[in-house]
């Protein structure tokens, strides 16, 4: 059976990029900033792709943003995604209302599945994937990862860690959990979100690149989609870490007792 899926992405700092805090407190310092798709999302893209390689079907990515994250979308119709929805707002988001936007998408869009990152490594809140399932109604397994003895390591490359059942309305997802892996069966359509241990994301080919300036990105004005833009979580200030002091050398075991119970006071 062919399948609609839908994943998000988000437009976030390279996790490689070295941040800090502005010295009012009211962001960071945007200046020479690289962004990418969130990692989480490009391997929920990934394992989107890998399901329509196997199944048919179509994936769709949308985002939420002031319009800057059509290049993202760009990125995951390279990867080889058939369209892209974006839906457009300027202004700071919590989670409640991003679920609420995307609820709106889903319901003009209508897929048999919703796959997510199952957090953005801007903010971290992990959030999203959960309330957009209850906002739908919809099953969800959170954390999908991949079993490690389903495959051999040459078909865990290119096989799907979603398995879909023969008749297509029921899939099987292995997520992880503190005490390991457990596997959840979930009627169609469903929400899912992805862990870190799914897949590894395909590079973008140079085809990929040139196909993706010709596929379609429909432009939603979040205000026409009858959703409370006003957040109801609003981050008054940001401080820089505090930078890690320099460790100390000990000559034995004796010095170091000193230090961690005299000193530090830890035991």
């Amino acid at each position: 059976m062919a399948l609609k899926i839908l994943v998000t992405i988000k437009r976030v700092e390279d996790p490689e990029s070295t941040i800090s805090v502005r010295p009012d407190g009211a962001g960071i310092r945007t200046e020479g900033l690289s962004y990418k798709i969130n990692p989480f999302d490009e391997i929920a893209v990934e394992e989107a792709l890998r399901l329509k390689e196997r199944h048919g079907g179509e994936v769709v990515v949308a985002s939420i943003s002031g319009g800057e994250s059509v290049t993202e979308i760009r990125t995951a119709l390279a990867m080889g995604a058939d369209r892209g929805v974006l839906v457009k707002h300027g202004e700071p988001l919590d989670p409640g209302i991003v679920a609420a936007l995307l609820q709106k998408v889903v319901e003009q869009e209508k897929p048999d599945l919703v796959i997510l990152g199952k957090q953005s490594v801007d903010d971290d809140q992990n959030q999203t994937g959960q309330v957009l399932a209850e906002r739908l109604s919809w099953p969800q397994a959170t954390f999908a990862s991949k079993k490690e003895n389903l495959e051999s390591e040459a078909e865990k490359k290119k096989l799907p860690g979603i398995v879909v059942d023969a008749d297509g309305k029921r899939i099987r997802v292995a997520r992880e959990v503190d005490g390991g892996v457990e596997t959840l069966e979930l009627d169609l359509p469903a929400v899912v979100t992805a862990d870190l241990r799914l897949n590894i994301p395909r590079i973008t080919s140079l085809p990929g690149i040139m196909k993706a300036k010709k596929k379609p990105v429909k432009e939603i004005e979040a205000a026409s989609l009858g959703v409370d833009l006003k957040p109801t979580v609003v981050v008054k200030r940001l401080l820089d870490a505090e930078k890690r002091k320099a460790g100390v050398m000990v000559a034995d075991m004796n010095e170091l007792w000193a230090k961690v119970h005299d000193e530090a006071k830890i035991l």
